[in-house]
């Protein structure tokens, strides 16, 4: 049984009542990811750090509020920073990761986001949303540390009495996403596989696999779903997810046949159905990814590329 309103949307700890606790940051937007603590006789397993050493410090004090068990062991679910840039203020876990996810965080450190911060005054529009993004975080006291043990397919480990199976589904959102199943306590955390309540973004795909994603998700059949970002979830939420991947890939699709350009179809498919959802310039990556899937070698991968076209669109809604 839940212990929280499933409605909610507080800030720091969520209790399931089985020895499975999240800790959350609303609104779930630019790096206001989500962790997760297993526990058992004892022992916990963390998934995910956040994005710098502050917000890592604090969430660690909030679990460690809740629950007395050691973290012997911390999943990063995907090499993005605002999951794993606080893995070194837990002292003497194995920090483990998939493959795919451990060599592309050896480039992904947070001192690519300094630069990027540091340059942000001399950029005009993409520097304001640079601020708008990051100017929370402190990457100069972040406290990135690799992970230990890596991993392709699945691999489980012991949480006192429970088992944990880390299960690879990438790449989707990063190149090497995966998520963990805690089946006796029927929860996944599912990493930035969901997002909840705000607009997903395919830095890697295929969206295949996402969608795929998803569907093994429902395949586990889950009671509590802890999305990357966002209020806790079930299976209606991985379907509204699994909905707007499909249909925005039907739709870029469309525009991309009808010989389109990749912004100008981010800007014209239509949103309405999600106007409640944050983030809504992410389009603009989405759309560039799924260009560059059907054949399209001119739509950007770059970075700087795609953060100016988020500011355009995010501009423009403002």
């Amino acid at each position: 049984m839940l212990t929280f309103p499933k409605a909610g949307y507080a800030p720091g700890i969520a209790e399931f009542g089985n020895g499975c606790f999240a800790y959350l940051q609303p609104d779930g937007g630019w790096g206001l990811s989500n962790a997760g603590l297993v526990t058992d006789s004892g022992e916990a397993l963390l998934v995910d750090t956040l994005f710098d050493a502050p917000h890592t410090a604090a969430m660690l004090a909030e679990f460690g509020r809740a629950s007395d068990a050691k973290i012997r062991t911390v999943f990063n679910t995907h090499q993005n920073g605002d999951h794993w840039f606080g893995n070194a203020l837990v002292e003497g876990a194995e920090i483990i990761a998939s493959e795919q996810a451990a060599a592309a965080m050896a480039h992904e450190g947070p001192e690519r986001l300094q630069q990027m911060m540091a340059a942000a005054p001399q950029l005009g529009v993409t520097g304001e949303y640079l601020v708008h993004c990051f100017g929370r975080y402190d990457f100069a006291n972040a406290a990135p540390k690799k992970p230990d043990t890596v991993f392709t397919g699945t691999l489980s480990r012991t949480v006192g009495r429970k088992q944990v199976d880390l299960i690879e589904v990438g790449p989707a959102h990063t190149g090497g996403d995966a998520i963990a199943h805690v089946a006796a306590d029927r929860t996944v955390f599912t990493g930035d596989i969901l997002f909840i309540d705000g607009h997903p973004i395919i830095w890697a795909g295929p969206v295949g696999n996402w969608i795929a994603a998803c569907d093994a998700i429902v395949q586990l059949n889950p009671e509590i779903v802890v999305p990357g970002h966002g209020p806790v979830t079930d299976l209606q939420g991985v379907a509204r997810v699994r909905a707007y991947l499909v249909y925005i890939r039907d739709e870029a699709k469309k525009r991309h046949d009808a010989g389109l350009g990749a912004l100008e179809s981010a800007r014209s498919i239509a949103l309405d159905d999600y106007t409640g959802w944050g983030d809504a310039e992410r389009i603009a990556v989405n759309v560039a990814t799924l260009f560059r899937e059907f054949g399209d070698e001119s739509a950007p991968a770059d970075t700087a590329t795609l953060f100016g076209w988020m500011a355009q669109l995010w501009k423009d809604r403002k």
